[in-house]
């Protein structure tokens, strides 16, 4: 059951610098968002709570991320009704393309989808992927273009979070679909998407370590360091048969070229890949 109230630790920190903190913040026991206000023209990095008890450990956690970059970030805390928070989602959230098949669509906004779209909707949790961000929005144009060349292939989705990508793989016609995550919450949502999308998917408990399942199409959208970490269970997901391979994201382009090289020991390389800002993605296949 999701809280009544939550509590957030939010601080304002400069749009150059969003995406980096994020990307400390990540590494740590929270799970991050952040929101650009065009109103204000500033943008907001926030960390949501189930027990206020966290309150302080978010706070240092947030300053230690600014410090990483030599910012003085000043972190608040506030109290939102669930109600609130989800209606908050609304000044940012709004329909969007994010590849040639693929439109998000959050519950609360008219869309009528052409011939041949696939449409993904979305109800906002505290575990939440909305599409929008440059490392989810690559994964989607990879699964598009993979499921137009390789209908009916197995799906796993490490790391689900919102559980959207799984989501649209079933969508696009992946078969056998299933994520897992570490974080119970993202599983619990994941699931609550899945059946607002009217799709079966399977979203289960665990870690990269723990786990046991394996596809012949994998998507792991997590970071860079934690990705060559990893690299030897993530590659052993990997069905070793003609069409197999993985998609990886969650990486900063400075990164990338390390986080390959990780891989290629065990037999994937890279076929293709995206840059969206300052992050990349790629499309390994099996050598």
């Amino acid at each position: 059951m999701r809280p009544q109230r939550v509590t957030v630790v939010q601080a304002d920190v400069p749009a150059g610098s969003v995406d980096a903190v994020l990307d400390v913040l990540s590494v740590t026991d929270f799970t991050p968002t952040a929101w650009e206000d065009i109103e204000r023209g500033s943008c907001r990095v926030e960390l949501f709570l189930d027990d206020p008890a966290m309150a302080e450990i978010a706070i240092a956690a947030i300053v230690a991320a600014g410090e990483v970059f030599g910012l003085e970030l000043v972190p608040v805390v506030a109290t939102l009704e669930a109600e609130e928070w989800a209606e908050s989602w609304k000044r940012f959230f709004k329909v969007e393309r994010v590849s040639p098949r693929v439109v998000v669509r959050p519950v609360w906004e008219e869309y009528q989808a052409a011939q041949g779209e696939v449409v993904i909707d979305i109800e906002p949790g505290l575990s939440f992927g909305t599409g929008r961000h440059e490392t989810t929005r690559s994964c989607l144009q990879f699964l598009d273009k993979i499921a137009a060349e390789q209908s009916g292939a197995t799906l796993l989705d490490m790391g689900c979070g919102s559980g959207i990508l799984a989501i649209c793989g079933a969508k696009l016609g992946f078969s056998d679909v299933c994520g897992f995550d570490n974080d119970p919450d993202a599983v619990v949502i994941a699931a609550e998407n899945s059946a607002l999308n009217g799709v079966t998917v399977e979203f289960f408990h665990a870690d990269l370590n723990s786990n046991k399942r394996s596809a012949r199409i994998v998507v792991a959208n997590i970071l860079g360091p934690v990705l060559i970490e990893h690299a030897a269970v993530i590659a052993a997901a990997v069905e070793r048969e003609a069409g197999g391979g993985l998609v990886i994201s969650g990486i900063l382009d400075t990164q990338y070229a390390d986080v390959v090289a990780a891989f290629s020991p065990y037999g994937l390389v890279e076929h293709e890949s995206i840059k969206d800002g300052e992050w990349r993605s790629g499309w390994l296949v099996i050598r």
